[in-house]
């Protein structure tokens, strides 16, 4: 496994990963049964198994869509009083919310662009990142090993030379920006990237050898990245997100502020879309947003981390931006 990878692990606390986690001993004897991607039951999400979360989202002629869209969920397994460090892909509550949070909240804005593939992989435990070099690293090098043979299976069995749009958040872009880095980056499958939305991490603007951050919204081949946080506060660690890339998710250029009107929509749980809701400024590795407008917004006035929202609160703004910039890529092809 390549060290780059990993590098940024050390780096990143998420929300929820406190250093009060127990430290458990990593033992390759309980490493959950690696996933065989030939058989559907380990993907979340196929073109021909759309599940009923993404399906209210999606085209009627998914089949005829010209571009695929490959999404890597986040980190849901949290709970610290679970002592495995990965899940297995048949852990029916891990899945449930892989299908009816993860794949309903941010796979959704990409479902009328393409055709859709989620595999589901060993994700490793939150505790992961706080307990990285007391099996931590491991447990990340499981998960990224599924996440590679999934997208090696999918092109290899599925892809048949379409444009790929590639989509992560959080742990999962800790796997798709190594997953770029092995298959893309100065090679030749980038000249079949349509864009790679990775946000949830900090990643410089030289991550990659010839893979670069976009500025324009039609713009092709690149990457966007963000880290959502309330208008005027910092992680703990003011240097988190320092100099990483920060892509404007509702004007997708060097704009460093919007105004409501400019607030296409944000995807709340209930399923409702909020239009106009929120306010951003560009600073220095963050999205600083205003406090979302929707009927429950008090509950979120006492969060500072909108993490967890990184993609559902500009759900309408990345829909019509990943449309844009499919258009554009087919038409230059």
């Amino acid at each position: 496994m390549k060290s780059p990878f990993f590098r940024l692990l050390f780096l990143i606390v998420l929300v929820g990963c406190k250093s009060s986690y127990q430290a458990i001993s990593f033992e390759t004897k309980n490493i959950p049964t690696a996933p065989n991607y030939a058989n559907e039951k380990t993907w979340a999400v196929l073109p021909t198994k759309y599940p009923v979360s993404l399906q209210k989202y999606a085209t009627t002629n998914i089949l005829e869509l010209q571009a695929d869209v490959f999404y890597v969920y986040p980190t849901l397994l949290m709970d610290k009083k679970d002592l495995r460090w990965n899940a297995p892909i048949d852990d029916e509550i891990q899945n449930d919310k892989v299908v009816n949070t993860a794949v309903k909240n941010q796979a959704s804005p990409f479902a009328t662009s393409g055709k859709i593939y989620v595999p589901f992989y060993r994700q490793a435990h939150i505790k992961s990142y706080s307990l990285y070099t007391k099996g931590g690293k491991e447990a990340f090098e499981v998960a990224y090993a599924d996440v590679k043979k999934a997208f090696d299976f999918y092109l290899k069995n599925y892809n048949k030379g379409r444009p790929i749009i590639i989509v992560s958040h959080s742990q999962g872009t800790n796997h798709t920006t190594q997953l770029l880095k092995d298959f893309f980056d100065d090679q030749p499958l980038q000249k079949r990237l349509i864009a790679a939305y990775i946000p949830g991490m900090g990643l410089k603007p030289n991550e990659f050898k010839t893979i670069q951050p976009m500025m324009q919204p039609s713009e092709t081949g690149g990457f966007v990245s963000w880290n959502t946080y309330k208008k005027g506060t910092f992680p703990k660690n003011k240097t988190q997100y320092k100099g990483a890339v920060t892509t404007n998710p509702i004007t997708w250029d060097a704009t460093k502020t919007t105004t409501l009107n400019q607030h296409k929509g944000f995807l709340y749980s209930n399923g409702k879309l909020y239009t106009k809701a929120l306010k951003i400024e560009i600073t220095d590795g963050m999205v600083w947003s205003t406090n979302p407008k929707f009927p429950l917004r008090f509950f979120m006035s006492f969060m500072k981390n909108y993490h967890a929202g990184d993609i559902n609160l500009f759900w309408q703004d990345i829909k019509e931006n990943v449309a844009l910039r499919t258009k554009a890529w087919l038409e230059k092809n």
